[in-house]
């Protein structure tokens, strides 16, 4: 099969609808020649309705970042169905409702967003080490501009940031074993996870007054999905570190 990924074997996180990022790079992956595998966390039999919606069903491994046993065993788990991975793919984040409340978010709601949504891209890379080492490859993570504060993201935001930064240390550590880290910056879209951001429309709203001068559809996830494709391709061969927005230029705009 021919295509940019043609015979790269990528674990993709993070499915939860048909209409989330992590679906649409697994479509897209397989349609450039991947052998994909999906992990699931809460409702596998959700997840695996959907992995069959993919152009080749893919298996679906379950994986709770925060439980050390699926970690330890997850490239042994993997392993039941390839020897080796060429990407891993990072689309993992949540935060309790109170992370979204900066002056009255509690310690047990910051531990929590900062564990889900960055830890865990350290954590879920050092796990699949064992399969990653043995050809090289990228690890491509998906964020939301940390560089600036948010309207409601509040202490999600500060957990994007320790993801941007995690990515960075990745990248520094794991270089000389062949090993990309880099993140796609996505504008926002509706989604899931949206649904569990207080102000999510007012947060929306910068994309939607024409602040993005390459346009934004904040219900198509393929432009994002197709950024994180293209970064576990080998057409960035020395780029590693790196954010690359996809966002339709919103991160530039001054005003």
């Amino acid at each position: 099969m021919s295509g940019i990924l043609a015979g790269k074997r990528i674990l993709v996180t993070g499915v939860v609808t048909d209409a989330s990022i992590a679906f649409h790079v697994a479509r897209i992956a397989q349609e450039e020649g991947a052998e994909v595998l999906l992990t699931g966390f809460g409702r596998l039999s959700l997840i695996e309705r959907f992995a069959g919606k993919l152009p080749k069903p893919a298996p679906v491994i379950e994986l709770d970042v925060t439980d050390q046993s699926h970690l330890d065993s997850l490239a042994e788990r993997i392993g039941e169905h390839t020897d080796s991975l060429d990407g891993v793919v990072h689309s993992i984040a949540y935060g309790p409702q109170g992370a979204f409340s900066f002056l009255d978010g509690t310690w047990e709601d910051v531990s929590t967003a900062v564990q889900v949504s960055a830890y865990s891209l350290k954590s879920l890379t050092t796990a699949c080490l064992p399969l990653l080492e043995r050809r090289g490859g990228s690890v491509v993570g998906l964020t939301f501009d940390a560089a600036v504060a948010w309207p409601h993201y509040d202490w999600m935001g500060v957990a994007k940031a320790a993801l941007e930064s995690t990515s960075r240390y990745l990248a520094r550590d794991l270089g000389d074993r062949g090993i990309r880290c880099n993140l796609v910056a996505a504008g926002p879209l509706r989604s899931m996870a949206a649904k569990s951001i207080p102000g999510f429309a007012e947060l929306a709203d910068v994309w939607t007054t024409r602040r993005a001068p390459a346009g934004w559809d904040l219900t198509d996830p393929e432009p994002a999905a197709r950024g994180v494709v293209a970064l576990l391709s080998d057409f960035f061969p020395r780029t590693t570190g790196e954010i690359v927005h996809v966002d339709g230029g919103v991160h530039m705009m001054g005003a």
